[in-house]
């Protein structure tokens, strides 16, 4: 008796996510998940795709974002157009809940959050209004100890006291309760600098109790990288909770090469405690434009200038010229605004790409007037540039460190996998000419290869727009089937 689905690709390349292999077989759809895989599958459909010479994945899985906002205001086109399905928003300590608003917006949450009215005061209310918008991925979220900060202190430049501890402890436990899946640190930047490590430790305690994750920008990538990895190392240890060490990276030229130092202690960790990292494809970061750096980083790029937003996209010394004052003068005609900073080797970013445990991230800011071009084109970097013409590792295990691996990282049941059973969250693209076309003077340009995208079963790209409904679903903690988030490190 012939079988019927939604929807079925005939003949694709399969990589279903776990590293194995790729092989040839049809994939049947039914609603929002995949009803059947298999070599010729007789099944009829109301759609069929004929996928031959095409690879089809599970949907790309951005373990690092600051989609909090975009989830709600846009169509996602920036990550749907690279193949992710579902985003990890609420990261380096930034998150838009829980916050009451009063007043202006501070750096760094105003990369995210641009007016008051964009902050919610619990973490039921942003999920309300993420699925009242209708997302277009599907959104699990971290709470910002930063947005915990300001929610609680009067003054941020000093360890809270332990009455603010307190306080931030009840708002992470009510926000895990409402369905936050961890907590995430910023601590490079000045909102929480001043906390100390018993603050943070204070903080997390709820983390054991949700089985809930910790997540770090840690307190020093440059000079004191490997101090600052030895801390969020021991909050996990005291929370109970398992560590990822966000964008790993070892910044300014004195430091390159520290990686070599750096990998092997994150592997020696990992075998005591849950521990793991994500990275970028690109030796710059972005963030928000600092004085301090003025002085430090040779090469910078404005993206963005609320007191001047003619002048993003030039390099910060012709801006300097242009305006007749020094680096630092410029720095603070500029406020608030973003940057680009050239600070990272090329050869540490491939081997940290290279290493096991890593996942891949986009760390992209999609509010930036001219966006660092890992906002656009962080997945097909890796699949086009370093694992098929570089050759870092198989397509198939770059597939994989975007799939299967943060999905049990981070809990996301049937997820990141392509099998019976699992969510149709897919991507068909074709793997001789995947590849990125973003660039920093072009910075939004859409990646190449991409075919179609599927969430949650429903088409979500195709022919370089989005299409079909906002398919895409609130992932909250009590929803996810690995509750031992411990236990998926193994």
């Amino acid at each position: 008796m012939t079988a019927t689905c939604d929807l079925i690709f005939r003949q694709a390349k399969i990589f279903d996510g776990t590293g194995a292999t790729p092989h040839l077989a049809d994939v049947a759809v039914t609603g929002e998940r995949v009803v059947a895989l298999g070599e010729k599958l007789p099944h009829q459909a109301r759609t069929e795709i004929d996928a031959a010479g095409l690879a089809l994945a599970p949907g790309f899985i951005d373990v690092h974002t600051h989609d909090d906002r975009a989830v709600i205001a846009t169509d996602m086109a920036a990550k749907l157009s690279q193949g992710v399905t579902t985003v990890v928003v609420g990261n380096c300590g930034i998150s838009l809940a829980p916050l009451r608003a009063k007043g202006e917006v501070v750096p760094p949450l105003d990369l995210i959050a641009k007016g008051e009215h964009e902050l919610f005061e619990r973490f039921a209310d942003y999920f309300e209004a993420v699925e009242a918008a209708g997302t277009t991925v599907n959104v699990t979220c971290l709470v910002g100890h930063t947005t915990l900060r300001l929610a609680t202190m009067d003054r941020l430049d000093r360890p809270a006291t332990r009455a603010e501890c307190a306080r931030m402890r009840d708002l992470l436990d009510q926000a895990l309760a409402d369905g936050a899946i961890g907590l995430s640190t910023g601590l490079y930047y000045q909102p929480a600098n001043a906390a100390s490590t018993a603050e943070v430790i204070a903080v997390a305690e709820p983390l054991a109790k949700y089985s809930a994750i910790y997540t770090t920008h840690l307190r020093d990538e440059a000079d004191h990288l490997l101090e600052a990895m030895e801390e969020a190392f021991a909050i996990g240890r005291e929370a109970d909770a398992p560590v990822v060490l966000s964008h790993h990276k070892a910044t300014d030229p004195q430091n390159h090469g520290r990686t070599r130092v750096s990998l092997p202690i994150i592997e020696k960790r990992a075998r005591e405690q849950p521990v793991t990292l994500d990275v970028y494809p690109y030796a710059a970061s972005s963030t928000v434009l600092e004085a301090k750096r003025a002085g430090q980083v040779e090469r910078i790029l404005i993206t963005w200038s609320k007191a001047r937003p003619d002048l993003a996209g030039k390099t910060l010394d012709v801006i300097a010229r242009e305006l007749g004052v020094s680096r630092e003068e410029a720095v603070a005609k500029l406020q608030p605004a973003g940057a680009v900073y050239f600070t990272m080797d090329e050869e540490d970013v491939r081997r940290v790409l290279q290493f096991p445990l890593t996942m891949v991230g986009s760390d992209g800011l999609p509010h930036d007037v001219r966006p660092h071009p890992r906002l656009w084109g962080t997945f097909p970097r890796v699949l086009g540039h370093y694992a098929r013409d570089i050759g870092l590792f198989g397509m198939e295990e770059a597939v994989r460190r975007m799939t299967a691996l943060p999905a049990a990282r981070f809990g996301l049941a049937q997820r990141g996998v392509i099998r019976q059973g699992a969510y149709a969250d897919l991507v068909l693209f074709d793997p001789e000419t995947i590849q990125d076309k973003a660039t920093f003077d072009d910075p939004t340009q859409l990646s190449a290869g991409i075919r179609s995208v599927y969430v949650n079963g429903s088409l979500a790209w195709s022919e370089g727009k989005a299409a079909g409904p906002r398919a895409g679903k609130v992932l909250r903690n009590r929803d996810l089937v690995a509750k031992n988030f411990t236990a998926a490190f193994a």
